[in-house]
């Protein structure tokens, strides 16, 4: 019996040898720290005055910038409860394209501020409940405010488009780069019934270092970064028949193994003027169509280039099946995967396709399609660095001219709208009853540390500005804001500072959910890695049995059969 005893009070174990498990409050404690440690991360680089963040990759590459979602990518963060906000800065970035750092910015402070009521013996779940509910209401007031603009309402597009640009590198150069990315958008926009739809893949952005960002410019059209295949042909063709093919134009090798036998130089001739008159007869059916451009997405043999050059047609061989697609909807041609399908109905037409030399390198140029559906802009800036950045400063203001386009609502800038909706918050906290109060009004304190940020990046100083703002705010000024350049605080409306409604409430739901998520977790188990196999395992036998016992290497071992005969 003492036995069993001793049986019974032996530890049960679960986990394998080397598994973590942290509990209740310590485990709460870390996934918040580690939230927060993301959030300072980029805390510093908010608003126009934000730092940038240098990162250097494995590789020793580097990246300069202060986008939010492009600094969290890069950091490849370890722990788990981080990557959760990692996670939501890419979400942010997909769905809206802006206020990547903001979402980050705010679910660190809902965290921290959800630590201090944890700390007073307030139930997540409690806390958990009330932030739901905060969000949701947050939501309902900035909607109120928002005010409805034109879609398609070319100088609320451009104010929208340079106010994205203001917190970036190019804020210097954002009212011709704003110019561009609304005449790229509203080239693109599709009307259906009232609702305009923008698919920001019809926009290519091609980038060359080298120049300054004044030389940008917005092509109608399509550019490929391919050169003209053959010297011998034309490197500029106007009012263009354009032939988009997707398949080679050269001799397929065989798919099963085949040997010729050649016996004489005649033999050898012959096999090579039938490989000749095959490629002729492809080019011929490419002149049959009347095509006078041929873009092809896989090769052109060397003969087939020579045929095509004696045509008079530019060919460019190689082209990305992307840009394939872009063609087919800016010229109006079809892709032709089998030319005895090419005809001249299936071509399509540009005003203009010639050759350029950008810095060393020769690019194609596909000018006034006729359905422009596709545009290009080409970015240029002083070195790879900065071209770069330019690149991510651009995506970040086309989605948001895209998202103003779909849901055609405006907030003013400068941390107005989180002020607005935190006053207003406190005031609907006090209906609530029990605990779920104190959250909300957490709630609201995490939403003032936007304009914390903002002025504190700007070297204001935090406090007073917040107060001001708040005073503001008080009586009534909604679009009362911090002015981060002029370091004051101002009416963002009328320093045409303005943002999509969709951002804040993308930011608001990203930042809120994450939080949430985080502070449901009271265990955190992390399993040890297999150690593998052990050494010699994987040769299927163990050691030792490689083969048969010694002494029974084939007939070596039998007794001598010398006497049996």
């Amino acid at each position: 019996m003492a036995a069993q005893a001793t049986k019974a009070n032996m530890p049960v174990v679960l986990l394998k040898d080397g598994a973590e498990q942290s509990k209740g409050r310590e485990a709460q404690k870390n996934n918040i720290a580690a939230a927060k440690i993301i959030a300072e991360i980029v805390h510093t680089s908010l608003g126009p005055r934000g730092m940038d963040k240098m990162l250097v990759d494995s590789l020793g590459d580097v990246t300069i910038t202060n986008d939010g979602a492009t600094i969290l990518k890069e950091i490849d963060v370890q722990h788990p409860a981080a990557k959760m906000l990692v996670e939501i800065s890419k979400t942010t970035d997909n769905e809206v394209g802006d206020g990547t750092t903001s979402a980050v910015v705010l679910a660190g402070a809902l965290l921290e501020h959800a630590e201090s009521l944890i700390t007073q013996d307030v139930h997540p779940t409690i806390i958990v409940d009330g932030y739901r509910k905060a969000a949701k209401k947050t939501k309902q007031f900035l909607d109120n405010i928002a005010e409805k603009i034109t879609a398609n309402d070319k100088s609320s597009l451009l104010k929208i488009a340079k106010t994205s640009m203001q917190t970036k590198l190019v804020r210097k150069d954002s009212a011709q780069l704003a110019e561009m990315v609304v005449k790229a958008v509203l080239s693109v926009a599709e009307k259906n019934n009232e609702k305009y739809t923008v698919d920001i893949d019809d926009i290519k952005v091609e980038k060359k270092a080298g120049g300054s960002i004044n030389d940008s410019a917005i092509v109608q059209g399509i550019v490929l970064d391919k050169e003209i295949v053959h010297s011998g042909m034309p490197n500029k063709v106007t009012a263009g028949k354009i032939a988009l093919i997707n398949t080679a134009l050269e001799i397929n090798k065989t798919e099963t193994d085949a040997k010729i036998n050649i016996s004489n130089p005649q033999q050898m001739k012959s096999f090579l003027d039938e490989e000749n008159r095959m490629l002729k007869t492809m080019v011929d059916k490419v002149i049959g169509s009347g095509a006078t451009v041929v873009l092809c997405q896989k090769g052109i043999d060397d003969m087939a280039q020579h045929y095509l050059a004696k045509a008079g047609i530019l060919a460019v061989r190689r082209v990305k099946e992307s840009d394939m697609t872009k063609l087919a909807k800016a010229t109006g041609a079809r892709i032709v995967t089998n030319l005895d399908d090419l005809f001249e109905k299936d071509l399509g037409s540009a005003e203009l396709i010639h050759e350029k030399k950008i810095e060393e390198d020769k690019w194609v140029f596909v000018e006034g399609c006729k359905h422009p559906k596709s545009v290009t802009l080409l970015l240029r800036a002083g070195s790879q660095r900065v071209v770069d950045e330019v690149e991510r400063s651009i995506h970040d203001s086309l989605m948001v001219v895209r998202d103003v386009m779909e849901h055609p609502s405006i907030v003013a800038g400068g941390g107005s709208p989180e002020t607005f909706a935190a006053t207003k918050i406190r005031n609907w906290a006090k209906s609530l009853e029990g605990r779920e109060q104190l959250a909300a009004e957490k709630f609201a304190d995490a939403l003032e540390a936007i304009p914390l940020a903002l002025a504190e990046n700007a070297g204001m100083d935090p406090i007073d500005t917040l107060t001001n703002l708040r005073s503001k705010q008080i009586k009534g000024e909604k679009w009362i804001g911090i002015d981060v350049m002029k370091a004051k605080v101002g009416n963002m409306q009328t320093s045409d500072i303005i943002e999509p409604l969709a951002v804040k409430q993308q930011i608001v739901s990203a930042a809120s959910e994450a939080a949430c998520m985080i502070l449901r977790i009271d265990d955190v188990i992390a399993t040890a890695k297999s150690a593998g196999p052990p050494p010699g395992a994987e040769g299927g036998m163990p050691p030792g049995m490689g083969g048969m016992p010694p002494g029974m290497g084939g007939m070596g071992g039998m007794p001598d059969m010398g006497g049996m005969m």
